[in-house]
């Protein structure tokens, strides 16, 4: 609020309406009527005051006797005091005016002065409002805007970044109102895949873009994909082209409007089909795609041939294509260590069931899998076949219940003040040893080589532990 902002318009029939009223009434008037109000002499000397608010008896301005106004105020607004003097002393209307007094909390104080001057004597009555809560409001109402401002230009840098990554995206991506099946944007890769210039298909049909079968194709994707909010990818050709591209899609909504995300993928023939016996492998392909548990066919080395919709999701993938050529061990926990172990005995037994680690995908997700696996050596090129199960909601059973620490830890911690700490800790030490190795045992179905291996020792240190524990038939050569 500044000068000028507002004016005091006085009763219109004062003597009618009041009457004479006594100076203890007046008083008790004025004080009522504001916050704070000051009686100054003609030298704008406070000879008087009184608080109305609470909040402002409470700042110890009774200093302010006996000494001119403009010192109790800020330097900045010393020119405003001098004002207000000034046009009651002309008495002209009086105007409200903004000041800050400095407050012994350490934060300036803003009032709102009005002044008029009274009697022959030329004393000046001046009333204030206490300002601190419209501050407040207008500091909140400022912090809002910022934040709001903060906000927006973080939504703008998002929105840079993902049409970076729609423009730099080598998989050809267009997006498609859900409503007309018109082409809304498409990327440079889909520019090129059509053979059409980038700011040539927004408004096209999208099914103009397939031939026959492809759209009626496309079509019926689109419509499951509308009601149960995905389905299947399909195979389509490009107007007359030859080469077939997969064709998937997702629902979103954007500003109240649904929107395909459609994605052409140039896949060659499927891999595994040369791979798999040929009278089986429509078959297996089918109920490998769509069953609840990840399934991955791999090379010989753990190179993954291919993968079912389930691991897709499970390892953190946008197409198949992304885990084609990669090796099994880049999303097991243990790098180096599990895929070691599965290999070596399907190598030696054919098959691995129920081996217990974790996954990562590839945005950091962790969940905890039993890998089953068995090689395929009835096909052209020796292959094998991974069976993950997701079994981070399955409840506690017996058999992990049995694994848990035996009752001898708590019995350690009682000796606690009894028992030297060297002891209490050399106890404790062998007892975790020999879980971790029975663990390692397990995971390896007692294959010491690999435990070995997992456990980070050597097979002779290995054989040591188990002779110092009496574990295992030490006297049969290791599998």
């Amino acid at each position: 609020m500044t000068a000028g902002d507002s004016l005091v318009k006085p009763f219109a029939s004062p003597d009618a309406t009041l009457g004479r009223l006594d100076a203890a009434a007046t008083a008790t008037v004025i004080a009522a009527a504001s916050d704070v109000a000051l009686i100054l002499d003609r030298d704008g000397v406070i000879r008087d005051l009184a608080f109305g608010s609470t909040e402002l008896s409470k700042e110890d301005f009774a200093h302010w006797l006996g000494r001119p106004w403009s010192e109790t105020v800020t330097l900045d607004s010393r020119p405003k005091i001098e004002a207000l003097l000034r046009d009651a002393a002309a008495h002209t209307a009086p105007r409200s005016r903004q000041v800050n007094h400095p407050s012994p909390r350490g934060v300036d104080l803003p009032v709102s002065y009005s002044a008029i001057q009274v009697g022959t004597e030329g004393r000046v009555v001046a009333v204030g409002r206490d300002l601190r809560s419209i501050a407040a409001l207008q500091q909140r109402l400022v912090e809002a805007q910022q934040s709001m401002e903060r906000d927006y230009w973080r939504l703008r840098h998002v929105e840079t970044r993902y049409r970076l990554l729609f423009k730099l995206a080598s998989e050809a991506v267009l997006i498609v109102d859900a409503g007309t099946l018109k082409v809304v944007e498409a990327n440079p890769s889909a520019a090129q895949c059509v053979s059409a210039g980038e700011r040539r298909l927004p408004g096209r049909a999208l099914l103009e873009l397939f031939d026959t079968e492809g759209a009626a194709a496309v079509q019926t994707m689109l419509a499951s994909v509308r009601v149960a909010g995905r389905a299947d990818d399909v195979r389509a050709r490009l107007g007359d082209r030859a080469q077939q591209f997969v064709v998937s899609a997702s629902l979103f909504r954007h500003e109240n409007t649904s929107l395909f995300l459609i994605r052409l993928s140039n896949v060659p023939a499927d891999a595994v089909a040369s791979a798999l016996p040929q009278s089986k492998a429509a078959l297996l392909a089918a109920i490998a795609e769509g069953a609840p548990d990840a399934m991955v066919v791999t090379q010989a080395d753990g190179r993954v041939l291919a993968a079912n919709a389930a691991f897709v999701e499970l390892a953190q993938l946008a197409t198949e294509e992304q885990a084609r050529g990669e090796s099994l061990e880049r999303w097991l926990g243990r790098p180096g260590v599990d895929l070691n172990v599965m290999l070596t005995n399907l190598r030696q037994h054919g098959s691995v069931r129920l081996f217990a680690t974790t996954l990562r995908g590839e945005y950091g997700a962790d969940a905890e899998v039993e890998i089953s696996a068995s090689s395929i050596a009835q096909a052209d090129e020796p292959c094998l076949g991974f069976t993950i199960r997701n079994v981070e909601r399955r409840l506690q059973t017996d058999a992990r219940a049995g694994r848990e620490l035996p009752r001898s830890v708590d019995q350690l911690t009682e000796l606690v003040g009894r028992v030297p700490l060297k002891e209490l800790v050399r106890e404790a030490t062998d007892l975790i040893e020999r879980l971790c190795i029975e663990a390692a045992l397990e995971l390896t179905q007692d294959n010491r080589a690999s435990a070995a291996e997992m456990l980070g020792l050597s097979r002779q240190s290995l054989y040591v532990k188990l002779r110092r524990y009496g574990m295992g038939d030490l006297a049969d050569s290791d599998t």
